[in-house]
């Protein structure tokens, strides 16, 4: 069975486990699930972004950024890289925390998606620093007062969420707040396949509906 130190170096372990992933992400916000989006990723900058149906809905190039390439929002990047559930960042000093972010329970080996995966219940430490404050994996007072200054009344937050991360890739799968106002809030991702060839027609650009030549 996995340990907390183990959990934590896996949630560490993303940029060294992988080139390139195929998969499909969806997320669910106030109990309603948006529509998934399928995705190619080639390292270290390109993204190919398509609906259900398959029609193209963009392509990335994140050329010199120092993460994988975004879409929409950077809750996106961290779940490919969620350096977050592990290392924690001192908010006096700005210091690395190692190993501080969380507090780790009931850690198990489950399937999500047909895949090996690490499950853990997390509650954020008062050193858990998200990628983007805007949309952290894990929702708190703390990081929502840090970002917008206040919250409104009468919002309750998680005591706990419920956390995978895949075991092969180290990718971020699911994270959900397990009560409170955003109960049940959560990602999706399903991964289909790893480090499998993407030859570079795949991120050409579409041309616009009607053009010529």
């Amino acid at each position: 069975m996995p340990d907390a130190d183990a959990f934590r170096a896996l949630a560490r372990s993303s940029p060294g486990r992988w080139t390139t992933l195929r998969f499909t992400e969806r997320r669910r916000r106030d109990r309603v699930w948006s529509a998934p989006v399928r995705a190619w990723l080639r390292r270290p900058d390109l993204l190919r972004v398509e609906d259900a149906a398959g029609r193209l809905l963009d392509v990335v190039r994140a050329i010199g950024a120092d993460h994988d390439p975004m879409w929409q929002d950077y809750r996106w990047v961290a779940e490919l890289r969620p350096l977050e559930l592990a290392d924690g960042l001192d908010p006096d000093t700005r210091a690395v925390v190692v190993g501080a972010a969380l507090e780790l329970d009931g850690l198990r080996e489950v399937e999500h998606a047909g895949r090996p995966a690490w499950e853990a219940l997390v509650v954020p430490t008062g050193v858990y620093e998200p990628r983007c404050g805007c949309c952290p994996l894990l929702r708190s007072r703390r990081v929502d007062e840090l970002e917008w200054g206040s919250v409104p009344e009468g919002v309750e937050y998680p005591t706990a969420h419920l956390v995978r991360l895949d075991l092969r890739t180290g990718v971020c799968v699911w994270a959900e707040a397990l009560d409170g106002t955003f109960a049940g809030d959560t990602h999706d991702l399903r991964i289909e396949a790893v480090d499998e060839p993407m030859a570079d027609e795949l991120f050409d650009r579409a041309r616009r509906q009607g053009a010529v030549g």
